[in-house]
């Protein structure tokens, strides 16, 4: 019976698309998009509910009001141990400046004491709280040194020094705080630097509220970049989800596609591979021709060569008997009929060489072309 207050709490922050954005808003720090909360309704259902318990942070009502108060009062400490520090931090400052004229000016008597007076007090004090006892530790506890707070006492200025720098200190305090003021009016508003004191004072009693103004519109500018952060995550995830989408829906449109035009592909490169097998062939012809030629070339110049060589081999055997023919008919001119039976072979000899020479010069003039 206990499900009618928890749809009283869903109704009451909205249904439909406001419930998932009421939801998205209660948790931003979960990684959550509208599709998850809408394929699951009751988780959503479960989260509406528990946000009217806790905050964005997750946090309980009630923790988050402990929380609160501890916050409340570490910020009132805080505020406490911020003015000590400031004030110490401050002294030590006015010190060290004052090191630092006495190096390079002559400082008068009183102001040296003020400074040196400042200076112990300020070290006795420091060495105090190092010896107190916190309400922590152990009383038993052995003291540093094996001082205690007495002896560190002891070495106090005199007391009328004391008195006389506690009179002197707020007006020395006021005047290094307002020249720290000023430096820090002179670095926030440089513009400012070159103007009257009286212009610098009225500034300086609005510099807190300006710097207040400054930090809160630095705090705004951050919690608006913190949010504008998460909307760009959760707008970024939803991109990638559409963009994956839209890569799967185009992958499947490609696939289609492919596959419709498989067939026309398949064609064109068969045709390809037809045409360029072809064109090998054809190179392959044209190859074994010009193989051929080149062997026939060869073949017949090697031919006409041992041609050539055997008609100079008989023209040198036909000269050498034509030689040998003459020789025998100037021997023989003497003898009558012998000699006309020598005189006709001679004749014969000779037309036999000039046969052969003129096939000599045909072949030769055929091998040149």
């Amino acid at each position: 019976m206990s499900a009618g207050p928890e749809s009283t709490h869903v109704s009451s922050l909205g249904k439909g698309d406001s419930l998932h954005q009421q939801v998205l808003a209660s948790f931003p720090l979960c990684d959550m998009t509208e599709e998850d909360l809408t394929q699951n309704p009751q988780f959503c259902k479960l989260l509406a509910t528990l946000a009217q318990h806790v905050d964005q942070t997750g946090l309980t009502v009630s923790l988050k009001a402990e929380l609160d108060k501890a916050e409340q009062k570490l910020q009132t400490q805080r505020c406490h141990w911020l003015r000590s520090e400031s004030l110490h931090r401050g002294l030590q400052e006015m010190i060290q400046d004052h090191c630092v004229r006495k190096h390079h000016a002559v400082v008068p008597p009183d102001q040296n004491m003020f400074y040196e007076t400042m200076e112990k007090c300020l070290l006795v004090a420091q060495c105090v709280r190092q010896l107190d006892a916190s309400s922590t530790t152990s009383q038993d506890q052995p003291s540093v040194l094996g001082l205690n707070t007495q002896q560190v006492m002891e070495l106090m200025p005199l007391e009328k020094n004391v008195q006389r720098m506690k009179q002197s200190l707020p007006r020395e305090l006021e005047k290094h705080l307002k020249k720290k003021c000023l430096n820090l009016l002179s670095y926030y508003q440089p513009e400012w630097e070159n103007e009257s004191e009286g212009l610098k004072n009225t500034k300086l009693s609005h510099l807190s509220v300006q710097m207040d103004k400054e930090k809160k519109r630095a705090e705004s500018l951050r919690e608006t970049c913190r949010e504008n952060t998460i909307l760009l995550q959760r707008q970024t995830q939803l991109y990638l989800s559409e963009l994956i989408k839209c890569i799967q829906l185009l992958q499947s449109l490609i696939l289609d596609h492919r596959l419709k035009i498989q067939t026309d592909l398949d064609r064109k490169k068969l045709d390809y591979f037809e045409g360029k097998c072809e064109l090998v062939l054809q190179k392959i012809k044209a190859e074994m021709i010009e193989i051929q030629l080149d062997t026939y070339t060869a073949d017949s110049i090697s031919a006409h060569r041992k041609m050539r060589e055997k008609l100079e081999l008989e023209l040198k055997a036909y000269q050498v008997e034509k030689q040998s023919v003459e020789l025998k008919l100037a021997s023989f001119e003497i003898l009558g009929k012998e000699f006309e039976t020598l005189a006709e072979e001679y004749c014969r000899l000779r037309q036999e060489i000039e046969m052969k020479n003129w096939a000599l010069k045909e072949f030769t003039q055929y091998n040149d072309k």
